[in-house]
């Protein structure tokens, strides 16, 4: 049972990327890459505040006017919106120029090597080859903890995203702490392990015992929209989790790019511990291997 479901998961997972493209070219990954990589690792060790922004920064990029590198190219990140990212701005930009990359890629990239940092986190596509801009997007068009739910879903919902996407990426929060939402409360964690990408997020934004909890969290976890998604994770139902997450943030990723002139880079990224616990609950097979090598790599 657990095998057919994943199963089908997949092959949606595999219909909903083939409908809408992604398909970046398989040539192989630019060299540069391999060298970024372990800077980055060494920055995301332990799942800390570093890897947190790294993994805000592409919302921050891309819901405006697409995945662009205007966040850190222009006065995007030090807007009141981006409140909390200056630190990690600062360093995505450095690191741009040190290695001369696009800085739209490179926040993409660093955001794909954190969720792997982070213990039990997902393995997400890493696509390389956007164009930057170094025109700022229009102020206030990144959706607030405390605008109405109804505008944060419509905001999404202009870049191709239902509100089950929506909560599915919502599961970044399982490693976030706030500081700005609450200053007289900065510092707290919007869950009970904010270094572990579990499903605890989840369940304790619905009963109210997180430590902190965002006012989109709670509407969304309580929106007649959304609340049945948020629910199904709730309960701990990781591998549906898994792929809904994986699926929404491949394509937000790549919002405004033409994908299919992207390479893809992901092989490169380490594969997360949820891969591994995945492989071990299938069997150790050589087929059993292989698809849950798909199921991330898709």
């Amino acid at each position: 049972m657990y095998t057919s479901a994943l199963a089908s998961s997949l092959l949606i997972l595999v219909s909903t990327t083939s409908a809408l493209s992604l398909l970046p070219r398989t040539d192989s990954c630019p060299k540069v890459w391999s060298t970024v990589l372990p800077e980055l690792q060494i920055a995301f060790a332990g799942c800390g505040r570093d890897a947190h922004g790294a993994i805000r920064a592409p919302f921050h990029d891309c819901i405006n006017n697409g995945c662009d590198g205007s966040l850190i190219l222009t006065d995007e990140c030090s807007r009141a919106e981006s409140a909390g990212l200056s630190d990690i701005c600062g360093k995505l930009l450095s690191w741009t120029q040190k290695y001369n990359t696009s800085a739209a890629d490179m926040i993409e990239f660093a955001a794909a090597v954190a969720i792997s940092s982070c213990p039990l986190g997902p393995r997400v596509r890493a696509l390389v080859g956007r164009k930057d801009s170094r025109e700022a997007a229009p102020l206030n068009s990144i959706p607030g903890s405390r605008d109405s739910i109804s505008s944060i879903l419509d905001k999404f919902k202009a870049k191709g995203f239902s509100g089950d996407d929506v909560v599915a990426l919502m599961g970044t929060h399982s490693v976030a702490v706030q500081v700005n939402d609450d200053p007289a409360q900065a510092g707290k964690s919007l869950d009970s392990t904010p270094s572990i990408y579990d499903l605890k997020f989840y369940q304790e934004t619905l009963d109210g015992t997180a430590p902190y909890t965002l006012q989109s969290d709670r509407g969304l976890a309580n929106n007649t929209e959304t609340q049945k998604k948020w629910k199904e994770f709730a309960d701990g139902d990781t591998s549906a989790w898994i792929t809904a997450f994986t699926d929404a943030w491949n394509r937000f990723a790549v919002i405004g790019n033409d994908v299919g002139s992207l390479q893809d880079c992901s092989g490169i990224i380490p594969s997360g511990a949820s891969e591994r616990r995945l492989a071990k609950r299938l069997g150790s097979s050589a087929a059993a291997r292989a698809f849950v090598r798909r199921l991330y790599d898709s």
